[in-house]
């Protein structure tokens, strides 16, 4: 009988514990917002960051302009990197990336693919 009440008591601390663990937070690293603010770029891709939480990217390669820019709305927590791309015909298309480098000369990311993007910041 008693080792029947000492393995329920060891199952649920073990549960316990772990949905306690569960809903702690990620610990993700904390990035300076401002430091994203301004003109990014890799190659021929551009991405602008606005203060207000606007922004709005393009391709070069792809024979497109600044003019020509596709906007979205961005937020920054922790080192989660949110975009809301929105697209011409009304829809939105989020996009979630996860910041490993912000700098004041550097951005990388990552996507949920392990895909990595590094970019420069532009002074003009």
């Amino acid at each position: 009988m008693k080792l029947n009440r000492l393995l329920i008591y060891s199952v649920a601390a073990v549960i316990f514990a772990a949905i306690f663990t569960a809903c702690t937070p990620d610990g993700g690293k904390e990035f300076d917002r401002a430091l994203l603010i301004g003109k990014w770029q890799s190659g021929t891709l551009y991405e602008v960051y606005e203060s207000n939480g606007n922004g709005h990217t393009w391709d070069e390669g792809e024979d497109i302009t600044e003019a020509e820019a596709q906007p979205f709305t961005w937020t920054l927590e922790q080192d989660v990197l949110t975009q809301i791309h929105i697209i011409e015909a009304g829809g939105k298309v989020p996009k979630v990336y996860t910041v490993t480098e912000l700098t004041a000369s550097t951005l990388s990311y990552e996507d949920d693919y392990g895909k990595t993007h590094t970019f420069t910041k532009v002074t003009e």
